[in-house]
C-alpha cells in the first residue's frame, strides 16, 4: 500500500561532515522543485531560499519524515530523539559500514523520489528499556536501539555479573563484560563478541557474555516478552553500563540492571526490493560457494 507523501520534511547531519552540507543542499533544491517544505539541522549553512533552518530536536518534534545524512551513530543519535514518535527515518550512508542506513550517496535522490510516489516501507525496529535499582531506588534510566552493555575499565579484572530471565535464576557470569542486544544491535558490539545475528524482523533478544572466564557460557537467544535482571557483585572495580555507545553510567556492586522490551520502536525507511541477505554478503563479505 502506498505510503503518504509527508508535509514535512527534516534533515539531520553528522557533525563536521562536508559531503553531508553538500548532500543537504542538493536535497533542498531538490524539495524546492516538489514544492516541499525542508527543515535542515543548523549544523549545516548556505543553504536555498525558503528552507528552514532548526535544531535537531526541533526536526524532530515537528517533522513528519527524517533524512538522517551520515553513519550507524547518527543514526541512533536520532533514535533516540524520536523514540515513541514513529517517526520514520531515511538513512543515507556517509560511513564506511552502516547496516541502520539503508541507502548509499548515490542512491539519495532515487530514494527521495520513491518517498515522493510512496514506494517505500516503514520497518519498525524493536528498542530496549534498561533501568539501574540501587538500594532499591532508580539512579539511571533509558531506552536503546542497539544493545545495553556491562563491561570493565580498561584497569579492571573479570567481573561478576548473575543474571535472571522472569523469575529464573540463569547463571552467575564471570567475563570482560556482558551485551544484551536488539535484532538490530546484533550485527554491532554483539557480532565483535561472537553473539549470533538476529534478523531484523525476528522477536528476540540476546545476551552475549564478553570473553567470558568459563568457555560454556554461550550466548542466549530469548523471546521478546522475557524481562532480564543483572545483579553486579563486582567490588572495588570501575564498571560502565553503557546504552548504545552513546550513554554511559557507573555502576556501583549491588546494582540491580533491568531490560525489557520497549513499547517505543524506531521506524526506518526501506526500500520495497530490500534483501536483507544481500545486506550482510555486503557489508560482511561473505563470499558464494
Amino acid at each position: 500500500m502506498p505510503q503518504e507523501l509527508p508535509a514535512r520534511l527534516g534533515i539531520i547531519t553528522k557533525p563536521n561532515e562536508p559531503r553531508a552540507a553538500e548532500l543537504a543542499a542538493r536535497i533542498a533544491e531538490w524539495a524546492a522543485e516538489h514544492e516541499i517544505n525542508l527543515f535542515v539541522n543548523n549544523r549545516v549553512r548556505d543553504l536555498p531560499p525558503g528552507t528552514f533552518s532548526a535544531s535537531a530536536r526541533e526536526i524532530a518534534d515537528n517533522c513528519d519524515l527524517l533524512i538522517v545524512l551520515g553513519g550507524d551513530g547518527t543514526m541512533i543519535a536520532t533514535a533516540r530523539l524520536v523514540a515513541g514518535r514513529g517517526t520514520p527515518v531515511l538513512g543515507i550512508n556517509l560511513g564506511t559500514l552502516g547496516y541502520l542506513t539503508e541507502f548509499a550517496m548515490d542512491e539519495a535522490m532515487p530514494a527521495l523520489e520513491y518517498v515522493v510516489r510512496g514506494e517505500y516501507e516503514i520497518e519498525k525496529r524493536t528498542m530496549l528499556d534498561w533501568q539501574v535499582l540501587r538500594d532499591g531506588d532508580q539512579v539511571g534510566a533509558g531506552t536503546a536501539l542497539n544493545d545495553i552493555v556491562l563491561n570493565k575499565s580498561a584497569l579492571a579484572r573479570i567481573i561478576d555479573i548473575d543474571c535472571w530471565v522472569g523469575s529464573h535464576y540463569v547463571t552467575g557470569y564471570r567475563a570482560d563484560g556482558l551485551i544484551i542486544a536488539t535484532p538490530t544491535g546484533s550485527t554491532a558490539y554483539n557480532l565483535s563478541a561472537g553473539g549470533p545475528i538476529i534478523a531484523p524482523a525476528t522477536e528476540a533478544i540476546s545476551i552475549c557474555p564478553i570473553c567470558p572466564h568459563t568457555l560454556t557460557n554461550r550466548p542466549l537467544v530469548l523471546p521478546f516478552g522475557v524481562e532480564i535482571a543483572l545483579q553486579l557483585n563486582t567490588h572495588e572495580q570501575e564498571v560502565m553500563l553503557t546504552s548504545d555507545g552513546q550513554i554511559g553510567l557507573p555502576l556501583m556492586q549491588g546494582d540491580r540492571v533491568e531490560v525489557r522490551k520497549s513499547e517505543k520502536t524506531f521506524n526506518t525507511v526501506c526500500a520495497h526490493d530490500r534483501d536483507y541477505f544481500e545486506i550482510l554478503r555486503n557489508k560482511l563479505r561473505w563470499s558464494g560457494r
